[in-house]
């Protein structure tokens, strides 16, 4: 069977540090974060991080409350995004959309707060006056790919994929398997999550969250010695992957060729990182590819600022790559963007890699012996032309993603 090509015609973004390229690209040129300080959170018992990097985001004013009535923040920020790209694609109320031909595979870590809040309400109370018809849609782990096919009228297949940190970047790699096989001609691909104190109480609890709370701007910091754990945002991206030929029918923009997709799974723990499972992923989505390691200009790393994760990380990079590939961290500017981050971190990639330069990883000043020798990108952006890149994400309970782009 002839594989189709599958090529990216559409893509936005909405992040801690800018909602389109130009701010984004800004912030990553100057070393400009979007952690910050959550003066809120201070009333939670025993959560000791105060820092997250939240989106400048509300409702935009073109959408009714009727149409928003079954989205929560997550699937909100997952359908505008899907908005933006698909207007970037030139496909926005295009019939193609309800004719089949378009399906949708989007992730998050779960579904919006505010709808576990009513049922949480519920079982605490004892009393069922706390829901109401939208709340298990919001709450429901399918939320975003089920509002975004409603939004925009798509009739084709769902793959909702809630792998948490891998959540978008698998959905990506699905999107692309989808219409390499012949089984749709468009995807919308992409993954959100929404911010909430419950997110790093979780990572609080296993030690792994900064606690530099007087000092937003000098953390997280990925692969640094003197790194002491992540920081949470939130944010969405999407992406329209379509099959080549149809793209090129068209005549639409191609921003990049998905050339290659590897996934697989630890087996061992469900929040230590292994890093030969890590470094098996990149060697898939090389042999996807069929590309040499050679090939790759750039990885994009998943790079928490956790010890474990960053060590092992490192270490499969190099096993694949060797010494010398460079390597930068773009949640050192996003904090932990959670289900979205794969997306997010693929959708600067892929720009940068147009553009000629790639961001150094913020706050990173002295590498941590016990990471491998890699060929960290530091101080500043890095003059780079390539034509192939890697963006890596790894998730709790040994979840492996690896994506290769290739330039438009």
């Amino acid at each position: 069977m002839l594989m189709k090509r599958v090529v990216i015609t559409g893509m936005a973004a909405l992040t801690p540090i800018g909602n389109d390229w130009p701010s984004v690209a800004e912030s990553l040129k100057t070393g400009r974060t979007g952690i910050q300080k959550m003066p809120d959170w201070a009333k939670y018992k025993g959560l000791n991080t105060q820092l997250a990097a939240p989106v400048d985001f509300s409702r935009p004013g073109h959408y009714s409350r009727k149409q928003i009535r079954g989205m929560g923040r997550v699937a909100l920020l997952a359908t505008y995004a899907t908005e933006l790209a698909l207007i970037d694609a030139g496909l926005l109320d295009d019939p193609v959309l309800k004719s089949g031909q378009v399906g949708i595979a989007y992730g998050s870590s779960s579904g919006s707060f505010d709808g576990m809040i009513d049922f949480t309400k519920m079982l605490l109370n004892c009393d069922k006056g706390s829901l109401n018809a939208t709340s298990y849609i919001r709450m429901m782990g399918h939320t975003c790919p089920v509002n975004i096919g409603l939004h925009f009228g798509i009739t084709g297949r769902i793959i909702p994929t809630s792998s948490a940190c891998t959540s978008s970047s698998q959905a990506i790699g699905y999107a692309y398997e989808t219409i390499r096989h012949g089984l749709q001609t468009i995807m919308v691909a992409g993954g959100s999550d929404e911010l909430s104190a419950s997110q790093p109480a979780i990572f609080d609890t296993l030690f792994a969250t900064t606690l530099r709370n007087d000092e937003p701007d000098k953390t997280p910091r990925p692969f640094d010695v003197e790194r002491d754990g992540l920081v949470i945002g939130e944010g969405g991206a999407s992406f329209i992957l379509e099959e080549r030929e149809h793209a090129l029918s068209r005549g639409a923009t191609i921003y990049a060729e998905v050339s290659g997709f590897g996934t697989n799974s630890d087996g061992l723990h469900v929040t230590q990182p292994d890093a030969a499972s890590m470094q098996g992923a990149m060697q898939l989505a090389l042999r996807d590819a069929k590309l040499d390691a050679q090939a790759i200009g750039y990885v994009s790393a998943h790079g928490t600022a956790t010890e474990l994760g960053d060590i092992a990380e490192s270490h499969a990079t190099a096993a694949v790559f060797g010494n010398n590939i460079p390597i930068s961290a773009m949640k050192s500017y996003t904090g932990h963007t959670l289900g979205a981050c794969g997306a997010i971190e693929a959708w600067a990639a892929i720009q940068m890699m147009n553009a000629g330069w790639f961001h150094a990883t913020a706050n990173l000043d002295q590498v941590d012996p016990r990471c491998a020798g890699l060929d960290y990108i530091q101080g500043g952006v890095r003059l780079l032309e390539c034509d192939y890149l890697m963006s890596n994400n790894f998730a709790f309970g040994g979840i492996n993603t690896s994506l290769i782009f290739k330039r438009g």
